[in-house]
């Protein structure tokens, strides 16, 4: 079985002495409960949750899988007694407002929870996962009604949260939907169509589900701005706030599906359920919008958990495994063979793994904080500014972190040789996990065009300029400093460059709109690259001040994990860049007849 230690760490580096959290909590209106005496008993408990609870299931609910009996979905074996723990530790409610039953502490303290949660049971995980985006978007949307009946026991974890969009005709365009909502008596609607791949979509971790349905009103303008949202409980409340009478929705069948096997994902049907209009009619994407972009930071996360997971196990792996002499003698002459840890190139996947893992953490934290001040922070400048960056940089969280994911944990399949490619170690289940995160919540191409069209072109640039406006005051505050030249350096072209492609895309796209799409994912990884480089400059910065301290080890690895990003990771910018600038020409320039096998399919 694999093992988890959660990189502690390394994360309170990130937080205390890169971005300073504990003024950054201090800041915040009632920031004070989030003191570092708190946060870090916080960080503790939650490391032994996730490795003594969540780790030793995380296997068996691989190999055991959700099973469907009459319409009722049981979770693999243990599933439902860590849900209770988790619930009783009071860990649902650690982010939400106090109004509503939480512990109203600040949401990257959540973030950082969840880190641990998918590296050690990413199947489990989405259990609860789901239910911080649908109380998200019923703490922004619902009336004072819904809040009182469902959003106080989706805080206290009794009931949990789905999130229903996808029909089998339909993914990504959901004004293609075809679920419809008519008006019944009291306010409630008859909800009737099938949704699929819904995660958590029926299960017996919580009494109640609380889906969150998008549909269309019978007098829905066509397309996606006909859309309304819609709460449908899988039991209806009853005069007390507790399940009584089960609604019309069911589960129809389960997935079968390459990996996350002990999250149930559902085809749910909908016959003539009830349910209740959130937000204003016809609004409903937008509304859902709350909880998607709460599922996309989640998922980035979900794909730092996975690489953090894998390269822990593939790190011990590599100081045992005994394989051939180094290229440069006997490394461990006692041994009949050396530790393959020794092999240049088995120590360039693992530092492939660990640059991924400790840039993947300083961009989930970097954003993180972008987050509070979103969520707490006072109105004004300062919460303005968090909130472009963390429009900005939603999707590169989410689409770097997982493409990034999915290489690291094939990394760790390679490390471990032919022993990874077996069930036994319990890293090809990291890799099946992986795949998912690069598709739900918005593939990586969809990401991309949100990052390039929405965010980036469709303010003319200025998202962005207030990310590069940054780091450009972070090259020149440090160009004259000697110990940072080798990152300054090529970060400050880096940064400039950035600037160049974005109008070069976007005169292109005024002649062709196809630009924007041919060049979006090559500018989501580029720009996912150019953000880490500036967090492991400023990582860099901060470990050559504290060389000479008693942890100078962990310094030093921090300066070489940086170096080793440098001059092995981000050369790819130069290949994006390329890509980027030779247009949609060669991809648009045949028919779809034409991609031609010589023979008809």
């Amino acid at each position: 079985m694999p093992s988890y230690q959660a990189p502690l760490r390394d994360m309170r580096f990130v937080m205390d002495e890169m971005f300073d959290y504990p003024a950054h909590y201090a800041s915040l209106p009632n920031g004070e409960d989030a003191s570092p005496d708190v946060v870090s008993a916080i960080l503790e408990e939650g490391a032994r949750f996730a490795r003594d609870v969540l780790l030793p299931i995380n296997q068996s609910g691989d190999a055991e899988g959700c099973l469907l009996e009459g319409g009722e979905v049981k979770a693999p074996k243990g599933f439902k007694e860590a849900y209770q723990q988790y619930v009783e530790g009071g860990w649902p409610s650690l982010a939400a407002d106090p109004e509503q039953g939480g512990q109203g502490l600040p949401p990257s303290l959540a973030m950082m929870l969840s880190e641990m949660i998918c590296a050690t049971n990413l199947a489990w995980g989405m259990y609860p996962g789901l239910s911080h985006g649908a109380a998200d978007a019923l703490r922004h949307h619902g009336t004072d009604e819904q809040k009182a009946t469902y959003l106080t026991k989706l805080v206290e974890g009794v009931w949990t949260g789905t999130m229903c969009l996808t029909e089998p005709h339909c993914g990504t365009d959901l004004g293609l939907i075809k679920t419809r909502a008519v008006p019944v008596a009291d306010n409630a609607y008859a909800i009737t169509g099938t949704k699929i791949f819904i995660s958590a979509g029926e299960h017996n971790l919580a009494e109640n589900i609380v889906h969150l349905v998008l549909a269309k009103l019978p007098d829905a303008p066509e397309g996606s701005k006909g859309i309304s949202l819609f709460v449908v409980p899988k039991f209806l409340p009853n005069a007390e706030g507790n399940p009584g009478e089960r609604n019309g929705v069911t589960c129809g069948s389960l997935e079968h599906k390459m990996g996350i096997h002990g999250n149930a994902t559902c085809v749910m049907n909908f016959d003539g359920a009830t349910g209740y209009l959130v937000g204003p009619p016809n609004k409903g994407l937008a509304c859902m919008f709350t909880m998607m972009n709460a599922a996309r930071l989640g998922v980035g996360i979900q794909g730092l958990g996975l690489i953090e997971a894998s390269f822990q196990n593939s790190l011990s792996y590599a100081r045992d495994r005994l394989q051939m002499r180094g290229l440069s003698g006997k490394q461990a002459p006692e041994k009949p063979a050396d530790p393959i840890i020794v092999h240049p190139d088995v120590r360039r996947m693992l530092l492939t793994q660990k640059a991924f893992a400790e840039g993947g953490r300083m961009l989930v934290l970097y954003t993180a904080q972008m987050l509070d001040v979103v969520e707490h922070g006072e109105p004004g400048e300062d919460r303005d500014h968090a909130e472009t960056l963390l429009g900005l940089l939603t999707p590169i969280v989410k689409a770097f972190l997982t493409e990034v994911g999915f290489e690291s944990t094939n990394e760790g399949v390679q490390i471990y040789g032919g022993h990874g490619f077996i069930k036994e170690w319990g890293m090809e289940q990291l890799v099946r996990d992986a795949r998912i995160t690069r598709l739900y919540e918005g593939t990586t191409g969809i990401q991309a065009l949100d990052l390039l069209g929405r965010k980036v072109l469709m303010s003319q640039g200025e998202s962005l300029k207030v990310f590069t406006k940054e780091i450009h005051k972070f090259c020149k505050a440090e160009a004259d400093n000697a110990d940072l030249k080798e990152f300054v350096e090529p970060l400050s072209k880096l940064n400039a460059e950035w600037g160049e492609l974005t109008m070069g895309v976007g005169m292109k796209a005024m002649q062709d709109r196809e630009e924007v799409g041919a060049a979006s994912v090559d500018y989501l990884m580029y720009s996912g690259y150019v953000t880490l480089a500036y967090l492991f400059a400023r990582a860099a910065k901060q470990a050559s001040l504290s060389l000479t301290g008693e942890d100078k080890a962990f310094y030093a690895a921090k300066l070489n994990t940086a170096r080793f990003y440098y001059q092995r990771l981000l050369p790819r910018t130069k290949a994006h860049a390329q890509m980027i600038q030779s247009g949609a020409g060669s991809l648009m320039a045949m028919s779809s007849e034409d991609f031609g096998l010589g023979f008809e399919i």
